[in-house]
């Protein structure tokens, strides 16, 4: 790993203090979809494709397939549709909770795709500006390696920990957790160019002093002189080290770096838009949507989660996709009406 990097893990890992949560295991077949609603601030979602492939749909970002073998980490916990590659009848899912984990199937189908589903909470995520730096996603594809069974012992791990209910399990499971993370973080950070600039900046001392404070402060009218101020430097010099680093103009990449953090929080919690354009440095709401729609080509309520086309394909289908949970207090065999 290069030294840089080293250093940036360094620097994020301890502020990164996380506690599990394991969800589902699905067994899935034929055509299905399951939607998941925003967390809110600091929850990040996984899903780990251990057989088969299947489709992540978020909208505004475009779709994402995943065989067997990728680790999906969102570590802004967007809203999005998981769904089946093959886009014919949605089937209805089933739900059985064992053990603390909710077993998701698709009755009456072989069975195709399989994954393992959940979430991390990021303690103090308020206090940790660096979690705005992640990307929306981050795709680990292990197919072939090692890397891939790592990941599921340590999840299993977790899982079992958190089921025995013993003294200092929960500690255990939460530093489970965290290195399962990192091990992520650390895959992404490794390759040479991770696409993102801000990570790019944040490697190299020059410029991760300005991208923190940035990070720290995004509503405040930044200046170039401002920049060049908290960075010890002229503006020419600031100039360089940013292209030379991130490829990209300070004012370029604060403009970025707001437009990106804004979509985070809409897609990531229930938040007033309003709020969260002051918050990110936009003069009104209306300036916000403007710019979500000339990046994303949708307005700003669009990326909570249009379920539209979920509704469309279940109308086609005459069979709404539904809970099943036969431990819950209904008549045997009477469907929940939530969707997945």
């Amino acid at each position: 790993m290069p030294e840089d990097t080293s250093e940036l893990l360094k620097v994020m890992v301890p502020l990164l203090r996380i506690r599990p949560v394991i969800e589902d295991f699905c067994r899935f077949g034929g055509g299905w979809a399951a939607p998941h609603e925003p967390l809110g601030s600091g929850w990040a979602q996984f899903h780990i494709v251990t057989r088969g492939s299947c489709v992540l749909e978020r909208t505004g970002l475009g779709d994402l397939t995943l065989n067997a073998g990728d680790i999906l980490l969102l570590p802004h916990g967007d809203s999005h549709v998981v769904r089946s590659a093959n886009r014919g009848v949605l089937r209805p899912i089933a739900v059985e909770l064992r053990n603390g984990v909710r077993g998701k199937t698709t009755p009456g189908t072989p069975m195709e795709t399989e994954l393992l589903c959940g979430r991390l909470l990021f303690d103090g995520c308020d206090e940790n500006p660096l979690l705005a730096a992640l990307p929306d996603e981050i795709v680990i594809r292990t197919a072939g390696e090692p890397l891939l069974e790592r990941f599921r012992r340590l999840l299993i791990d977790i899982r079992d920990e958190l089921d025995s209910g013993m003294p200092g399990s929960d500690v255990i499971a939460a530093d489970f957790a965290r290195a399962l993370f990192v091990m992520m973080l650390r895959d992404h950070l490794g390759t040479m160019d991770t696409g993102n600039p801000t990570l790019s900046l944040l490697r190299h001392r020059s410029t991760a002093r300005v991208v923190l404070a940035i990070l720290n402060d995004l509503a405040r009218e930044w200046s170039l002189e401002d920049m060049a101020q908290v960075a010890v430097a002229s503006r020419a010099t600031l100039v360089r080290s940013f292209r030379r680093h991130g490829g990209i103009a300070p004012m370029t990449f604060l403009a970025d770096l707001r437009l990106a953090v804004a979509r985070q929080r809409i897609a990531g919690t229930t938040e007033p838009i309003a709020q969260i354009a002051a918050e990110v440095g936009y003069g009104s709401e209306g300036a916000l949507s403007k710019a979500i729609l000339r990046r994303f080509g949708v307005r700003p309520g669009a990326l909570r989660m249009d379920k539209r086309p979920l509704r469309e394909t279940e109308a086609e289908a005459g069979t709404p996709v539904q809970t099943i949970a036969p431990d819950d207090l209904r008549t045997p065999g009477e469907a929940a009406p939530t969707p997945v």
